[in-house]
């Protein structure tokens, strides 16, 4: 039997009851997406959620285990899939990338519990690499007045252009983005649910923040060191999504305080470095991705420490 490490407490939570409250803590965030954009970001989110239910009822069918689809992983893996979508976006795109997130990101690994990587960022990679052209379609809020596509604020700034910092409209979702991740008033109201709730703690969202929020200020200004416009880069892409529902993802990030701090610090770190040296103009999925892989070596070296257990002693 593998269990995590110790020591082990007895708690009423359950895989079950987690996954459905993160998902309830989404809905708002899904709300604001269809507000935003339009009624056709909701056949996005349907098409994802039933691809990825589906494709698990159909993989647990012919695996001959216990069908578990109803403890809502299935649900939430293709909930998040959804959030990280351009609004206007071809419906089998969901489909295919709820596949692969559930398929490939998950039940290769041997179901809940055992995969290395989130899966939903899995599914994410999977369409950016396959279908780039449709993963960077945007639109803008319906009552835009202008052109109907146009970069994100990010992308913008890759670019070599200008936006303006409306911190209001990048707080409410007035700008062109996902559909979960542009409105953060959204994400941090279902986030205040779980952290009241104690389903997450401070520990990755705090100083995957933070540290995002530090290396930009220092060396994202147009004007010299610690110029940089530290609102516009946390409100501007997916951090808020990324920092509170997926890098916090039980199973991909670790297991001890200490662990989760290196995770979120690593997470900001990687980020920022995308961000500003690659191409691509947003770097929260590859990060959370990239340090999903570390997280073995982190709970390695973060491990407390055996009561009774003298220095420089083993245990066998």
């Amino acid at each position: 039997m593998i269990v995590s490490i110790a020591p082990h407490i007895k708690d009423r939570g359950s895989t079950r009851k987690i996954m459905w409250a993160v998902t309830f803590a989404l809905i708002p965030a899904g709300a604001a997406g269809a507000f935003i954009f339009g009624i056709e970001s909701l056949f996005i989110i349907a098409v994802s959620v039933v691809s990825a239910v589906a494709t698990e009822a159909i993989i647990l069918a012919l695996r001959r285990q216990e069908m578990t689809v109803s403890d809502g992983s299935a649900v939430l893996t293709g909930l998040l899939l959804a959030y990280n979508l351009p609004p206007h976006a071809p419906l089998w795109l969901p489909a295919a990338g709820a596949f692969f997130a559930v398929a490939i990101g998950k039940q290769v690994f041997g179901g809940l519990g055992h995969n290395i990587f989130n899966p939903a960022l899995a599914g994410r990679a999977f369409l950016m690499v396959s279908w780039p052209g449709y993963m960077t379609s945007w639109q803008l809020p319906r009552w835009a007045p202008d052109s109907i596509s146009r970069a994100t604020p990010l992308a913008v700034l890759k670019e070599g252009g200008t936006f303006s910092a409306d911190y209001l409209g990048l707080f409410l979702g007035n700008r062109g983005g996902c559909i979960g991740e542009v409105c953060a008033a959204a994400l941090l109201l279902g986030a205040a649910y779980l952290f009241l709730k104690k389903y997450i703690t401070w520990h990755i969202p705090l100083t995957y923040i933070l540290t995002l929020a530090a290396f930009s200020w220092a060396f994202n200004g147009r004007t010299g060191i610690f110029t940089g416009d530290i609102l516009f880069y946390c409100l501007s892409g997916g951090l808020i999504l990324g920092a509170f529902f997926m890098a916090t993802d039980y199973v991909t990030s670790p297991l001890t305080a200490k662990g989760r701090v290196i995770f979120g610090a690593g997470c900001g770190l990687l980020t920022f470095l995308i961000r500003k040296c690659s191409g691509y103009p947003e770097g929260v999925s590859y990060a959370i991705l990239i340090m999903n892989a570390v997280v073995p070596i982190i709970d390695k070296y973060t491990h407390p420490k055996w009561f009774g257990l003298k220095k420089n002693e083993t245990v066998i």
